[in-house]
């Protein structure tokens, strides 16, 4: 039968598919619009399988308070021009409008809504029919709190922040908060809150750092003691080239050879254990001033702590809980 264009263009409205494919959609349903819609969901299903072992690394991450209410979500996808797409943000928008509508905790919460009685992650799929990329939702975080901020990282919605607070303040406090959590990226709201594994596993690697950085201090020392340049020999592909360019002997090299292992082996034996702790718990304080929300320097002034900076604007004043979401590899 002859498909009017008036009937693709209805199909279209529905459903944002290519206009060929809503003609062809059409034609295979005989004009019958739920079935066209139909098939035409079927094929982002098809598309989506397709796709499955391809990576969404590109996307839209989008944030929104609703009172005392925060939530973020991102909607992946595989290239840039797709994430730029204004019907793409527009799903992602009424995704999460609905997340936060219904105060969903979880992702498999906001996965159980419904777009217009289309499931969530049928709409997604639907959606990955008209672009022909893989899609997935990912990212979902929530905070609640006295006073709640979410920031999208220069409106370029590839990275958003929540932040809660445990009493109402000024706005632009809560967003320089929110800013710092984007910028700093911290991993915990401070000491207390970095769970034990975290601090186990930091605490090893700390005290086996400062274990080389002690050997290799004496190796070091060895090296110039007996008249070569430790930067000449500090690798063995920079011992063959240094001795090619003249810059060393042969007989230095292999005297740097020895020295190297004779004096690693010696300060490994008799490194003082009260010494690497007291070194290795240094470093573990640096790791929580520098990934601790509350005990970062503040970004507007390093001087002060973020804790610091929200008892100088009142003294009862803290964050109580915060999420950070990006697309991007740091």
């Amino acid at each position: 039968m002859a498909i009017s264009l008036a009937d693709i263009n209805a199909l279209r409205q529905k459903t944002q598919a290519g206009l060929m494919d809503c003609k062809k959609a059409l034609t295979e349903a005989n004009g019958d619009m739920e079935a066209a819609m139909e098939i035409l969901r079927k094929k982002g299903q098809l598309v989506a399988a397709k796709r499955s072992d391809r990576e969404a690394a590109e996307g839209c991450v989008l944030a929104k308070v609703d009172g005392n209410f925060a939530a973020m979500i991102a909607l992946k996808c595989e290239t840039d021009f797709v994430a730029k797409n204004a019907d793409f943000v527009a799903l992602a928008q009424k995704i999460l409008d609905l997340a936060v509508a219904n105060r969903c905790k979880t992702l498999d919460e906001v996965k159980a809504l419904s777009i217009d009685g289309t499931p969530v992650p049928d709409a997604v799929v639907e959606r990955s029919g008209v672009t022909g990329e893989k899609m997935e939702l990912d990212g979902y975080n929530v905070v609640e709190g006295e006073y709640v901020c979410a920031y999208n990282h220069m409106n370029q919605n590839f990275l958003c922040t929540l932040v809660a607070l445990n009493r109402p303040c000024d706005e632009a406090i809560a967003k320089n908060i929110a800013m710092q959590v984007a910028a700093m990226s911290p991993v915990a709201l401070d000491e207390k809150s970095v769970p034990q594994s975290v601090k186990d596993a930091e605490l090893a690697a700390d005290i086996e750092k400062a274990k080389q950085n002690q050997i290799n201090k004496a190796v070091e020392a060895a090296i110039k003691k007996a008249g070569i340049n430790p930067a000449h020999v500090d690798s063995d592909d920079h011992i063959e080239s240094n001795m090619a360019k003249g810059w060393i002997t042969p007989e230095q090299a292999q005297l740097a050879r020895e020295i190297k292992v004779k004096v690693a082996e010696e300060k490994a034996a008799n490194l003082p254990e009260q010494m690497i702790q007291n070194i290795a718990q240094g470093m573990l304080s640096k790791f929580y001033k520098e990934s601790c929300l509350l005990d970062q320097a503040y970004i507007d002034d390093s001087k002060v702590s973020v804790a610091q900076y929200l008892q100088s604007v009142d003294k009862e004043l803290t964050v109580t809980d915060f999420k950070r979401f990006t697309l991007r590899a740091e």
